[in-house]
């Protein structure tokens, strides 16, 4: 049986518009998963620390018949392969940033991961590519994403780039 899963993509490192093409790439190779679509890039400013790059994001689409933390496991080894590090600080700079954003209607609180992503439904630069690629996306305990895109949004979304990752 397949889950219907949104994986957001960031990277703002390193040409950020070929990291997210190169691990668009590497999703759609992961076993037992199939890259249904991705959304636009779309630029944002940084969470966090000011003194880096705007960060460029997407969303993507797949169907797997993963679980949750097997698929997290081989989104984080398209992390490391790719040149992410970690050094336990949150919201630096990065090469990538792949995260589990929904995954189903699944609400998962483990030790490793949590879904929905904790503050996706404040996130404009998650919201809007969500709400690109199906406008019906509810998510578990918080609402649909057309509604929440009217709310008080952090990551102030800047633009959004006509061109697509290829699939």
């Amino acid at each position: 049986m397949s889950v219907r899963v949104f994986v957001g993509l960031g990277s703002n490192l390193a040409d950020p518009k070929k990291q997210l093409q190169i691990a668009t790439r590497a999703l759609d190779k992961i076993p037992a998963t199939e890259l249904k679509t991705v959304s636009s890039i779309y630029v944002s400013s940084p969470m966090g620390p000011a003194d880096q790059a705007d960060y460029l994001n997407a969303v993507a689409e797949l169907e797997t018949a993963l679980g949750a933390e097997k698929l997290l496991d081989h989104l984080q080894s398209i992390e490391n392969e790719m040149g992410r590090t970690r050094d336990g600080r949150r919201w630096q700079a990065r090469v990538i940033d792949l995260d589990i954003l929904l995954y189903g209607k699944d609400e998962i609180d483990s030790d490793r991961l949590l879904v929905p992503h904790p503050g996706m439904h404040e996130r404009a630069f998650v919201l809007y590519p969500l709400h690109e690629i199906d406008e019906e996306i509810t998510i578990p305990g918080k609402g649909q994403v057309a509604a929440l895109l009217h709310t008080n949004l952090e990551g102030e979304v800047l633009k959004k780039l006509e061109e697509k990752l290829c699939l």
